[in-house]
């Protein structure tokens, strides 16, 4: 069931546990409307796969994922052949070798019967598609999420910009592989690499960066309801006070959470200097960031985050 409107994407998508903006709801809508792939950029932990989730679950849709990584290729993200089954109707093609060639009476006979068999190998019995292929060749339109895609190489996103806009693969041995319905993709990129203008040029851009102290208080209102709303507050200040210093990696919603989490499995009651500094390490991953933050905020020196 497709998005009737703006609206009803960012009610479909709170009903899924993702709280959306205007400006994620408005480009979810306009990729449906304009069949435009979504090419989502920002820090890595802020959502942006938790909205392929949530868009595919909206719609009640299957979610095909293909995790980018370097060294990827056609091979692993299209397909391949399955060469176990491929061996083992090898063996059986040799116990049967004196029935297809038993009655024939030249040599060129024989390899043309051969040729016809060694078909047979290649041909869709044997084929084991992989995301791409399996998001094209789907009895049921999906969403297709491309993960990362600043991790894999260029020559992989020169081959992902044919796919993207002709929603077609060739298969040398079987031909051009054309999709049955044209899935919705949602790209995502920690930018850890400049992505090409063209890849750009065929994407509706969606940033997604950090949100401020209200937005992420309602996300972890949202996921972590156990959590007493006056120390919810104080953690979610906490976080947002730890992402205007000079860390190596500033905490994620993903890390907020976490956080929010195991102050609820800690039964704490306040975020204390004992608390902070006993479970600094889930927000931070860094000694260097670690340390940093407790003679900042710590150690009788700290700023306390506001209640207000």
């Amino acid at each position: 069931m497709m998005f009737k409107d703006r609206a009803d994407v960012s009610q479909r998508l709170g009903n899924q546990q993702y709280i959306s903006t205007d400006e994620i709801a408005t480009v979810v809508y306009l990729a449906q409307s304009l069949c435009k792939p979504v090419l989502a950029e920002g820090p890595a932990g802020v959502g942006k796969t938790e909205l392929a989730k949530a868009w595919a679950a909206a719609l009640g849709a299957p979610l095909v994922r293909l995790q980018c990584y370097e060294g990827l290729d056609e091979s692993k993200a299209l397909y391949e052949w399955e060469y176990a089954k491929q061996m083992l109707y090898t063996q059986l093609l040799r116990d049967t070798l004196r029935n297809v060639l038993g009655d024939v009476e030249s040599l060129a006979e024989a390899a043309s019967r051969l040729a016809q068999e060694e078909d047979v190998f290649f041909s869709e019995n044997f084929l084991l598609p992989r995301p791409l292929l399996k998001a094209l060749t789907s009895d049921e339109p999906v969403v297709l999420l491309i993960d990362e895609i600043d991790r894999a190489d260029v020559e992989f996103e020169a081959f992902l910009l044919e796919v993207l806009s002709d929603f077609q693969v060739s298969v040398p041995e079987l031909g051009t592989i054309s999709a049955k319905h044209q899935p919705m993709v949602l790209l995502t990129s920690n930018n850890t690499r400049e992505l090409s203008e063209a890849l750009k040029r065929r994407c509706l851009y969606l940033y997604v960066g950090y949100p401020n102290l209200e937005a992420e208080l309602d996300i972890v209102r949202l996921k972590v309801p156990d959590l007493r709303p006056e120390l919810a507050r104080q953690a979610v200040a906490v976080v947002q006070q730890l992402r205007n210093m000079d860390l190596r990696k500033v905490p994620s919603i993903s890390e907020t959470l976490d956080w929010a989490r195991a102050l609820v499995a800690l039964n704490a009651r306040a975020i204390d200097e004992q608390t902070m500094n006993s479970t600094l390490t889930v927000l931070l991953k860094y000694e260097a960031d670690v340390q940093k933050a407790k003679r900042m905020m710590g150690n009788g020196g700290r700023s306390r985050p506001s209640n207000r």
